[in-house]
């Protein structure tokens, strides 16, 4: 006999209410673990600077498995640290198959970002791609979903109306933004960020017919640039390997050396100083407000 309307009713509603209240408890969970985790990294000395990769974990003192560039049926996604791991062989070297479960742990032990961190994006991803954390897999490639994490205006790659194929680097942006370094030691800093995302914005915009860059994605935009400052402490000489090749240096170990690994709530303060120092957004702003327009130039949205 069919189940009674009623019976139906109960059920969805009652499912509802599960996923709202997870929904809900996840993010405070992940919250409060996160600042248990910055607290003690606060309160634990560093790691030793050769010693960064987990005993027994590719990376350990430096040595990195072989590094084999990628094949042309390989699957590649428009982050050059993930290819780098597949490059390596410590993901997948095709690129496919690969369980968000699997990348969290792998991304942990590779560049030492803390395990609330390696939990939050690959279940956003996840999300993002209409997929389940826990069970499914997914290929490099298709977290280049336009407008998913790739996103226009990017420091390495030219946007989606340009090039649709997300897994190749962009050289001469590449360059141009290591060349922009102008930290003491030759170094990336914060502002030398600023300033090239707001560049690259402003490019876009001017040549991109459909150039198209939410809030979200702006601060996807400042926090991959702030992964070059944090986990490869914005050193040029590392970064040109890792940008163009996509190849992890020999010797290199991560340069955040804190036992809890890189917290989303440190992170936040250098995504923070990047964001909030790019002028051209301030200039748009004062743009719009002078045309009356503040609500209405949902070309940009």
């Amino acid at each position: 006999m069919a189940p009674s309307f009623v019976a139906v009713a109960a059920t969805r509603l009652g499912v509802a209410l599960i996923y709202g209240i997870a929904n809900v408890i996840l993010p405070i969970r992940l919250l409060i673990w996160d600042l248990a985790l910055t607290l003690y990294n606060s309160l634990t000395p560093l790691l030793p600077e050769d010693r960064v990769v987990p005993e027994g974990r590719p990376g350990e003192n430096g040595l990195w498995p072989q590094y084999i560039p990628p094949k042309d049926t390989d699957s590649r996604s428009c982050c050059p640290m993930l290819n780098a791991m597949a490059n390596h062989g410590i993901l997948p070297r095709d690129g496919r198959n690969i369980t968000f479960r699997d990348l969290n742990t792998k991304v942990r032990e590779t560049y030492n970002f803390a395990p609330t961190f390696c939990f939050f994006v690959p279940h956003y991803a996840a999300d993002m791609l209409g997929r389940n954390y826990w069970t499914d897999k997914f290929d490099l490639s298709d977290i280049s979903a336009h407008n998913c994490i790739e996103h226009d205006g990017s420091l390495c790659r030219v946007d989606t109306f340009h090039n649709p194929d997300q897994s190749q680097p962009a050289p001469h942006l590449i360059k141009e933004l290591l060349e922009s370094a102008s930290g003491p030691s030759g170094e990336l800093t914060t502002s030398d960020l600023s300033r090239m995302l707001g560049k690259r914005r402003a490019q876009s915009r001017r040549t991109n017919g459909q150039y198209s860059q939410g809030l979200i994605h702006k601060l996807f935009g400042a926090s991959n640039g702030s992964t070059l400052l944090t986990i490869c402490g914005g050193r040029v000489k590392d970064l040109y390997p890792m940008l163009l090749e996509e190849r992890i240096p020999d010797g290199w170990q991560p340069r955040i050396r804190h036992p809890g690994g890189l917290t989303m709530t440190t992170f936040q303060f250098t995504v923070a100083k990047v964001e909030l120092g790019v002028k051209e957004e301030v200039e748009d702003t004062l743009r719009l407000l002078h045309m009356g327009g503040i609500g209405d130039d949902t070309k940009n949205q």
